[in-house]
């Protein structure tokens, strides 16, 4: 009985530390340790589906209703924090995807700029995170290194108890990196007073790469760290300002632009004749939390620039299967992305301290990768989604959640067969040791 109760207590205070933001990300949690941590986050997912491997190709329908079942751990994050001094902070993430068979690509440029493909990561593992924080004053510190792009709801707050489903939120993960994580430097902070407060991130970091570009995703694919240096001649400038007045309420937006995504690409002959190729992305978000109700809702605009060009270039990238691209085109000028979810807390409209954490959901989503084209392609109408999940979040600790959820979505406005599936996870948070 005592382990139970010690194992309770230290379950909950992992979840004071993690309640809504990682340390990492917020910078604000310095006192919970006084020289490391070691913690992480993971996942574990099955699906159940009723539809086939392809929308794309061989059936005019869409997708094929043929019934299968995958399952999978989509990522299993190990962090550790260090500090040198209470104001220099060490900070590292290292994420293991999928038990991943990942590959690295070099351009050969004593052969012609051929791209080589080497089998040398082990998997399909990343660094998520690595950077050094000076802590200066509540309203300005430092941060350098690679860090996570706080673009949208979810890569500020990805970890997988700061959403409902069983996966992360399928519209802004189709048309943003997830977890986007680049190298570069940081400002942040927190201003206000009298229980209104902001808090800030400027950033200056690894512009997206156009080669990554395609129809499927528009820029998620851009990210350029697929390559053993990223090329940082045009950076990525990025805002995020959240707001918090209200208890239990944020309300944030973010913005990212880059002056010219073809000069961060691996050949940069292909896109110079077109000049500069900007991208702007904006993102709106908010959360409100209480013991009755948790609802979050998110909202993705973008805008590529000269498009059409990026289109004509990708499509004649040269091919073969060591090419890390997908060359779908066309490329859209525009994306959109946008959804809302909400939970209802049963312990805490029962008023019962017996009744289970236990969370029903539903949630909506829509995302067009492909909401204005204007190559001669046009639009592909099956990359215009729409779908509902509902389910439930049992949360047999405060930071170990256990979720079922069912998902439909429908295709192109109707005109494709729609899509449904089950599926059951389990996904943990936290700091297991600390000193």
């Amino acid at each position: 009985m005592k382990s139970k109760k010690k194992l309770l207590t230290i379950a909950l205070a992992i979840s004071a530390s993690l309640s809504n933001v990682s340390a990492q990300e917020s910078g604000n949690d310095t006192d919970s340790y006084q020289k490391f941590r070691v913690g992480g986050y993971g996942e574990m997912v099955a699906n159940f589906k009723d539809y086939g491997i392809n929308r794309y190709y061989g059936n005019a329908e869409g997708n094929p209703k043929t019934h299968r079942n995958t399952i999978s751990i989509p990522r299993f994050v190990l962090a550790f924090d260090y500090k040198f001094t209470p104001k220099w902070i060490l900070g590292t993430e290292i994420e293991f995807e999928s038990g991943g068979t990942g590959t690295a690509y070099e351009l050969e440029n004593t052969e012609n700029g051929e791209y080589e493909t080497e089998v040398e990561k082990g998997g399909e593992v990343a660094l998520e995170q690595f950077h050094i924080t000076r802590l200066i004053l509540p309203e300005i510190n430092v941060r350098v290194g690679h860090m996570i792009v706080p673009v949208g709801l979810t890569n500020s707050h990805h970890e997988p108890i700061n959403f409902f489903g069983t996966s992360r939120p399928e519209g802004e993960t189709h048309i943003l990196p997830s977890t986007w994580h680049e190298t570069g430097i940081e400002l942040f902070g927190t201003v206000g007073h009298g229980g209104a407060t902001f808090d800030y991130q400027a950033m200056v970091v690894a512009g997206l790469n156009a080669n990554g570009f395609d129809r499927k995703s528009w820029p998620a694919g851009g990210k350029s760290s697929i390559f053993e240096q990223d090329n940082f001649t045009s950076p990525g400038y990025v805002a995020r300002i959240d707001y918090r007045g209200v208890p239990g309420l944020r309300v944030g937006g973010s913005w990212y632009f880059c002056n010219n995504i073809g000069a961060n690409s691996d050949k940069p002959t292909t896109y110079k004749q077109y000049g500069d190729i900007p991208l702007r992305i904006y993102t709106v978000d908010a959360q409100y939390s209480d013991r009755f109700v948790t609802f979050r809702g998110n909202c993705i605009f973008g805008n590529l620039g000269k498009s059409n060009a990026v289109t004509t270039a990708n499509a004649s990238l040269s091919g073969g299967s060591q090419l890390p691209y997908t060359k779908a085109v066309p490329v859209a000028k525009r994306a959109v992305s946008y959804g809302a979810e909400l939970g209802f807390n049963l312990q805490g409209i029962t008023g019962s301290a017996k009744c289970p954490v236990i969370y029903p959901f539903a949630r909506y989503e829509y995302y067009n990768p492909q909401e204005e084209v204007i190559a001669r392609q046009g639009a592909d109408k099956r990359e215009q989604v729409s779908m509902w999940t509902a389910g439930l979040n049992w949360k047999a600790l405060p930071n170990l959640v256990f979720k079922a959820d069912y998902t439909t979505r429908k295709i192109g406005g109707g005109k494709f067969n729609s899509e449904n599936e089950f599926a059951i996870g389990v996904a943990y948070v936290g700091w297991f040791w600390s000193k």
